[in-house]
This record gives structure tokens, C-alpha cells and sequence, in this order.
């Protein structure tokens, strides 16, 4: 067993879920590590580490004030407007309390800039509901003192288990088409690569924006068949080329500034490599 070390209590907000689960497993070994869900589950409620969370309902300062966490990572999917008011409370924890927050935001803040990749100190703009959701967090974030926050941008999230690599083996099986963009210019990552990249940030103690994708970029639909090639699964799949704009967009992010160790950046292929083991 690895013998943890004491310096951080960890608190992981939406533990049940694809990249929630996948960060909890990454740190529990090496820190006191704590999570939130919210639907009742036998098998998580048996797990004393966990708590039954609804955030739409029940206030955070509970479960703060039992965990006292030194680092809390937000993870969570679902109502927008509740899931602001619950950051809004956790910066106001931040501000008197020595902890600090890692939120997973997304490349849709972005989303409005369609001719070039993105880069951590480019202005946010998004088209999109859900873009314009994490940039107010983000936004709200962005004014406490720079040491108590690390904003991770994530492009498309791929690997095993993933929820997007599952819905494409569900659509093979039912034999539906799966939506491809051919004019959508994008970079990706992998949960396992992630984990490893936040259990850096926690360790390093780093701050600020972080922009977590792989260094070269894909067009959606080569990216996809590359996949379903990589799953020997090509004999059995309709495509639908999805045309949202006549011209090429980008929707990747790019680190310029706040890069990480060689061994801690990947390729596209290295998601590929993964899905063959």
C-alpha cells in the first residue's frame, strides 16, 4: 500500500461520475480523499469516504465543514444556474479557509472563436449555453486570489470506458449512425491522462489556467474512424457527416504558457494506443 501523505484533504464533487470516479481512483491512494454523489447507490453509500450530495437541494457548507478539505475538485454535470450558486458558495469557503479549487471547465468557452486554436490567456467567448455556463464560473473564479484556483480546459474527452466511446459502440450495436464533423478541427484527451495530470498540479501546487489537450490537432471525423478502425469495428458502422458551417472551426486548446512535463503531455495516437490494450 502506498503510504499517503498528510498534507491535503481532498474533496472530489461529483465522484459518480466518468471523470469524477477516474480522479478519485488516481488520488485515493496517496491523499485522504473524499466524494460527492447524488443518486442513492448501494455500493457507494458502503464507502465511508462518500457523501449523498444534491446540489440543487442541499448546501455545500455541510460537507465542507466535515471534510475540511485542503483541495476541493469540482466535477459535476447537470443544472447550470444551481451549479453556479454552489460555486459561488465554495468561493466564499475559499476565501476564509486554506483550500483551493480545481474546476474542470471546457473548450466550449471558446466555442465563438471558430478560425484558430485557443490559448489560457485568450479572452472567452462562446455561442453555446453551456460555454456561456463555465465562463461565469470561471469568471467568478478568476477574481479570488490566483493560489486558490487551477481552471483545467478540456477539449473532447476520449479513452476506455469513456462515455463518448461507449455511445459509439451502443450506436454500432443498434446499428444507427454515428454523427461525424468533417469541418471541425479539435485536440482530445484521455481520462487516464488527466487523472495524472491534476495528481501533478495537487503535488507541484500550481495555479491558475491550464489548458489540458493533446499537442496536435484532429479533424472530428478522422479522429472518430481512426477509433472505430482502432476497435476493429469499420465493417459494421454508418457515418452521418454532420455540416454545421461551409468553412473549417476550430475547437481546441492549446497550452502556451502553463505547460507541463514532457511525460505528462500527449499525442492523439497515445489515446488510440490506449483503447488497443
Amino acid at each position: 500500500m502506498i503510504k499517503r501523505e498528510s498534507k491535503h484533504r481532498i474533496l472530489v464533487l461529483g465522484v459518480s461520475g466518468f471523470l469524477g470516479s477516474a480522479i478519485y481512483k488516481e488520488l485515493f491512494p496517496y491523499f485522504r480523499t473524499y466524494g460527492t454523489y447524488n443518486t442513492s447507490n448501494k455500493t457507494l453509500e458502503k464507502n465511508h469516504q462518500f457523501f449523498q450530495y444534491n446540489y440543487e437541494e442541499d448546501d455545500i457548507y455541510e460537507i465542507l465543514e466535515i471534510v475540511k478539505p485542503t483541495i476541493i475538485i469540482s466535477a459535476l454535470r447537470g443544472d447550470f444556474s444551481k451549479q453556479v450558486m454552489m460555486h459561488r458558495h465554495i468561493a466564499e469557503y475559499l476565501l476564509i479557509e486554506n483550500s483551493k479549487l480545481i474546476f474542470l471547465s471546457s473548450a466550449n468557452v471558446f466555442d465563438a472563436y471558430s478560425k484558430y486554436p485557443s490559448y489560457e490567456q485568450d479572452k472567452t467567448l462562446s455561442n453555446s449555453i453551456y460555454g456561456h455556463f463555465k465562463i461565469k464560473i470561471e469568471n467568478m473564479l478568476l477574481r479570488l486570489p490566483k493560489k486558490k484556483v487551477a481552471i483545467i480546459r478540456l477539449p473532447m474527452v476520449f479513452g476506455p470506458q469513456s462515455p463518448r466511446i461507449d455511445e459509439i459502440l451502443q450506436l454500432i450495436d443498434l446499428n444507427e449512425p454515428i454523427e461525424v464533423f468533417p469541418n471541425l478541427i479539435m485536440n482530445v484527451t484521455s481520462s487516464n491522462k488527466l487523472t495524472q495530470q491534476i495528481h501533478y498540479i495537487i503535488n507541484r501546487n500550481k495555479s491558475g489556467v491550464f489548458h489540458l489537450g493533446s499537442n496536435d490537432l484532429v479533424h472530428h471525423d478522422d479522429f472518430v474512424k481512426e477509433i472505430i478502425e482502432t476497435l476493429r469495428l469499420e465493417n459494421k458502422v454508418i457515418y452521418k457527416q454532420v455540416f454545421t458551417t461551409n468553412d473549417e472551426r476550430y475547437l481546441a486548446v492549446l497550452p502556451k504558457f502553463n505547460k507541463l512535463p514532457k511525460h505528462l503531455q500527449l499525442v492523439s495516437q497515445d489515446i488510440l494506443s490506449e483503447l488497443q490494450k
